[in-house]
């Protein structure tokens, strides 16, 4: 899990710009990646072809911090 965590904060802070340490487990995902409803859509795409998950977009508001984020590809990537 730790090594997967690693590979999410890099994806995500390279494609939003932000610093990878501004990426913790309890921190609010849209806020912390600045992401408005367009680029919400544009993560669950990028987090899809990057891990081979499908994000429903009913489950998308279950998402809300990079925990629930993290829990959610580990269970669907096993």
């Amino acid at each position: 899990m730790e090594e997967l965590v690693k590979q999410i904060n890099e994806v995500l802070a390279e494609e939003f710009e932000v610093e990878v340490s501004d990426i913790t487990a309890d921190a609010n995902i849209k806020e912390t990646l600045g992401l408005d409803s367009l680029s919400l859509v544009d993560m669950v795409a990028l987090i899809e072809s990057t891990f081979g998950v499908k994000i429903q977009g009913s489950e998308v508001g279950t998402i809300k911090t990079f925990q629930n984020l993290y829990d959610f590809i580990a269970a669907r990537k096993n």
